[in-house]
């Protein structure tokens, strides 16, 4: 068979052609496999990090796809953030306000939920977190603090309803114990590995 290119002539035998439309599919087949792969790879370090944020992404966007570029686009927002661990004193002063909140559940307990509530946004500010609606200060927060996500959600949803319906005992108290866990996350120091992804 002959081909001309650029004005010249090639010429090439069945052979030939056979065995470039085998490399061609080869190399096709491999760019396809390592892009797969890539993928996965993705896929499986997104869903490892992100957790259950990740399944809720999912559910939310309506593909993996896009569920994965949202995430992508939560660790580049909060890139741009100037957070930072808590001063000494500053822990302190809110340790100390976590325990008169959750003394109060005794006595109070719807308000010390609302309070709970407060105080975690309070010290999300005090991390350096910008003030933006529950959804947009959650997709923040779960790039460094997925596993607790489902807790401030959980927890949150109780918090705002309490004006709206009556909550109950059972649901007051586990809210409190949710916040407790987002509390006790928040207030300690961040991990070197931590650090180095929010900075």
């Amino acid at each position: 068979m002959q081909f001309q290119f650029n004005g010249m002539y090639y010429s090439f035998t069945n052979t030939q052609l056979i065995i470039g439309a085998v490399v061609l599919i080869v190399v096709v087949a491999i760019a396809v496999a390592a892009y797969v792969e890539h993928r996965r790879t993705k896929t499986l370090a997104l869903r490892n990090r992100f957790g259950s944020e990740y399944d809720r992404a999912v559910r939310s966007h309506g593909s993996a796809r896009q569920a994965e570029s949202k995430l992508a686009d939560r660790e580049t927002h909060v890139k741009t953030l100037e957070l930072r661990d808590l001063g000494v004193v500053e822990r302190d002063r809110f340790v100390t306000e976590w325990y008169t909140v959750q003394a109060r559940f005794v006595d109070h307990p719807k308000a010390a939920v609302t309070e709970a509530d407060d105080l975690i946004n309070a010290l999300l500010e005090a991390r350096g977190y910008p003030r933006a609606s529950f959804e947009q200060r959650a997709a923040d927060v779960s790039v460094n603090y997925p596993r607790v996500m489902e807790n401030y959600r959980l927890a949150h949803a109780v918090a705002v309803r309490l004006g709206k319906a009556e909550a109950t005992t059972e649901e007051l108290r586990t809210a409190m114990i949710q916040y407790r866990a987002i509390f006790d996350e928040l207030a300690q120091p961040q991990k070197p590995t931590e650090q180095k992804t929010a900075a």
